[in-house]
């Protein structure tokens, strides 16, 4: 299986959404999708951190910017509340 195209992501996550706010999610695909969505682009965040931490000579100002995303990265992967989804963010 190949990965999603930016505009296929867009599309289900918009559907995603929709199926959400419409309480339409029996399966909680909808609800697992956003989740791992929101979730991964932490992860993104940090793997980004942790490449620039490592190639800049691990400077004290790219080690607490990594140690910050990591905080953040932890907290998506044990946060059990439900984030606002339609932000974007």
């Amino acid at each position: 299986m190949g990965k999603p195209t930016d505009t296929e992501l867009g599309q289900a996550i918009q559907a995603a959404i929709v199926m959400r706010e419409n309480g339409n999610d029996p399966d909680f695909v909808a609800k697992s999708l956003l989740s791992l969505n929101y979730r991964m682009q932490k992860m993104e965040r940090l793997l980004t951190a942790t490449k620039r931490f490592l190639h800049a000579g691990q400077s004290s100002t790219d080690h607490r910017a990594l140690l910050q995303v990591l905080a953040a990265a932890e907290k998506a992967n044990a946060d059990d509340s439900d984030p606002d989804f339609s932000s974007g963010r």
